[in-house]
């Protein structure tokens, strides 16, 4: 009876607890993320420059409302075609607020590797990387077994930071269905190219899935960046990864700091 009398006040102070909201009665979510790739950077040499890239993501809501975030970044390429790039967080647009640096990605195509330091955890670890040295456009048509199609038009020339850039703009059309989309799809995306440095210098994704993306370079010097760059940060513990990694036994093991 006492054994009765304990499990049901137990029930009955849980049972409160819940009603009142002093108990979340529910499992873990990992919740929703997203992530807006910047301007990408082919391992091309010969072709250093250092600059600082900012990308404004704006989304509508429900209510017709609209948030703004907005980022500001580092993005460096050597002239034997390491690539220095940094992963931040994303903040209110206009808050004055400074992005977090939470990553560093160093791209080599010499060594082959990749090496990525947590900014929060001081590691780095090192993997093994394929580099990119070219990139081929889509051709213009119907493609995925005719479910999108893709137009191209040319914008014209022009110049960015004072360097000449070529337009392009690109629709792609989805038909309704193909991902659960009710209505065709409609996405755009604008770049402005620049020969001298084989790299896009601005960018603008308008897709209605994932809202409008603006990605600009500004601040561009063309010519070698610091070497400091391509370093893991001092103080920062190394693990490499590789598969050729010369001491194959010690690999997922931390080396000392450099």
């Amino acid at each position: 009876m006492r054994v009765f009398r304990f499990f049901a006040l137990a029930s009955f102070v849980l049972t409160s607890a819940i009603l009142n909201g002093q108990t979340a009665l529910r499992g873990p979510d990992g919740g929703t993320t997203t992530r807006v790739s910047g301007v990408e950077v082919l391992n091309v040499s010969g072709k250093p420059f250092f600059a600082n890239t900012s990308t404004e993501w704006t989304r509508t809501l429900e209510d017709g409302s609209t948030m703004t975030l907005h980022l500001d970044a580092r993005l460096a390429r050597d002239g034997s075609g390491r690539v220095y790039r940094e992963r931040r967080t994303f903040v209110p647009a206009g808050s004055g607020k400074e992005s977090r640096l939470n990553e560093i990605r160093i791209y080599d195509p010499v060594s082959r590797t990749q090496t990525v330091c947590n900014v929060h955890l001081k590691e780095c670890v090192i993997g093994d990387y394929k580099p990119r040295l070219n990139f081929e456009t889509r051709p213009e048509g119907v493609f995925d077994n005719g479910n999108r199609s893709l137009v191209r038009e040319q914008l014209g020339a022009n110049t960015i930071e004072g360097i000449d850039v070529i337009g392009t703009r690109e629709t792609t059309r989805m038909r309704p269905g193909v991902q659960g989309n009710e209505r065709e799809l409609v996405s755009t995306r604008e770049f402005w190219y620049s020969e001298e440095l084989e790299n896009n210098l601005e960018v603008t994704r308008d897709d209605p899935r994932e809202g409008k993306q603006f990605i600009h370079l500004s601040g561009i010097t063309a010519g070698e960046p610091d070497a400091q760059f391509f370093a893991p940060p001092a103080g920062f513990t190394i693990r490499d990864l590789r598969a050729t990694a010369a001491h194959p036994g010690s690999l997922g093991t931390d080396s000392s700091d450099q």
